[in-house]
């Protein structure tokens, strides 16, 4: 028996595709459901009440963006350590550390006598965050195909911030109807009980298809246009390797990670100014949560579109023209005024966001080799959600700066400009069908 059969016969159990693993597929959609339903509980009510219920002064910027500053750097990090430890452990195990860390957070939410437990009680979601979202997404690519990865990402971000819309407009109310600390509370408790539970009974581990895809490449069973992949790293690369990769030694890479750094100052500015803005404008909790809602809502559905949509045209032009609408939506909320102008908006932000978030993730998995593919969604992940604490602590900055929070809303829209054409400059396409490898 040669080496491609005796190679076909051990990895002939694995198959791939969204049809042919639809259960696992389902249940992980699930899974990043209830994720986004843990960071959606945040969105609201806490930034909205900082001030009136967790005693930061009128005016502290800099403290205000405290909260979002800490989960950016900590998801950031455990971005990157879930990607290493899930080719160790496997995607399963670092997925339920991941919710027994969110298990303490709605206790201190509703025991918080200061802003700093809700910094804290952050923390832990960004081990969460950093944990789980990454093991839904790398799961899901583990089990489809090359020409499914634009669809895959865009249905699993649809489903996890389809959970932050929903998380955000229901504990407005729950906040109404219980108080803003009880709301939570119920709400916290019942999202990490569930999602703990499911993960224990019907997710299954998806590292053993990664590996049988990595053996077929090497074996040269693989079929269709053949991806672009870096030639400049080893087939079973250090961490070291993997990250200087990401970062600046391949220039596709690194315009990629730039652009998921940059964009996120647009939700670090959703998460907090947005709402502070639409509060100190007269809007109830539950208006601020049907306008944030709507971003999250336009974002979560949109990418269930665009995702494919990347998969026929390609992810170049979808990044840019996404970097450049957000940025456009972000202006928008400054020029006008009432609750259908600033919904139209955060319309603008969602659908620009849908055009980028899913793609960039499809980019780099279009030229991450299976080898080492987890660790390079994890490292990408790390400079994406770096960017709610870099953007934090610069919109923070630009506000205290300038007196106001709407110098954070012009800051956010060059910031997406100059990004986009990054990426339009030192960008090529990633798709193998589009731009395969020569030999």
């Amino acid at each position: 028996m040669s080496l491609a059969q005796e190679v076909a016969h051990q990895v002939g159990e694995y198959r791939y595709g969204i049809r042919n693993n639809f259960a696992q597929f389902s249940h992980q959609l699930v899974q990043v459901f209830f994720v986004g339903l843990t960071i959606g509980m945040f969105r609201t009510v806490v930034p909205a009440l900082a001030e009136t219920e967790f005693g930061v002064a009128k005016g502290s910027f800099m403290m205000l963006m405290a909260f979002v500053t800490a989960f950016g750097f900590v998801k950031g990090t455990l971005n990157f350590v879930a990607g290493r430890l899930s080719e160790r452990l496997g995607r399963k195990k670092v997925l339920f550390i991941g919710w027994l860390a969110a298990v303490p957070i709605p206790f201190m939410i509703l025991y918080a006598p200061s802003w700093s437990w809700i910094v804290a009680a952050t923390v832990l979601l960004g081990v969460n965050q950093g944990l789980a979202w990454s093991m839904t997404q790398t799961s899901k690519l583990d089990l489809t195909t090359a020409d499914q990865r634009g669809l895959t990402i865009g249905l699993n971000e649809f489903s996890g911030y389809f959970g932050v819309a929903v998380a955000g407009i229901v504990t407005g109310y729950l906040a109404t109807a219980f108080g803003p600390r009880e709301g939570l509370m119920i709400f916290g408790l019942t999202v990490v009980a569930l999602a703990g539970l499911l993960t224990l009974l019907w997710v299954k581990d998806t590292l053993p298809w990664a590996h049988a895809e990595g053996k077929k490449h090497a074996a040269g069973l693989m079929t269709g246009p053949k991806p672009r992949y870096p030639t400049n790293i080893a087939n079973t690369p250090s961490t070291w390797e993997v990250f200087t990769l990401m970062s600046w030694r391949d220039a596709r890479m690194a315009s990629i990670s730039q652009a998921g750094l940059v964009e996120k100052f647009v939700d670090a500015l959703v998460w907090v100014f947005f709402p502070v803005y639409l509060y100190q404008h007269g809007l109830s909790l539950a208006g601020i949560g049907w306008v944030v809602g709507v971003y999250g809502f336009v974002w979560g559905l949109s990418q269930f579109v665009t995702g494919h949509w990347s998969d026929r045209v390609g992810r170049k032009k979808p990044i840019v023209a996404g970097m450049w609408l957000c940025g456009a939506g972000v202006a928008l909320v400054l020029l006008g005024d009432g609750e259908l102008w600033w919904s139209f908006a955060a319309a603008v932000m969602g659908f620009g966001m849908a055009l980028l978030y899913p793609t960039l993730s499809a980019a780099v998995s279009d030229i991450a080799h299976p080898n080492w593919r987890g660790s390079a969604i994890g490292i990408y992940r790390f400079w994406r959600d770096l960017g709610y604490g870099i953007g934090a602590l610069l919109l923070g900055a630009v506000a205290a700066l300038f007196g106001g929070i709407e110098a954070g809303f012009w800051f956010t829209a060059a910031a997406m400009f100059v990004s986009g054409l990054v990426v339009l400059l030192a960008c090529e396409e990633t798709h193998p069908r589009l731009n395969p490898a020569k030999n």
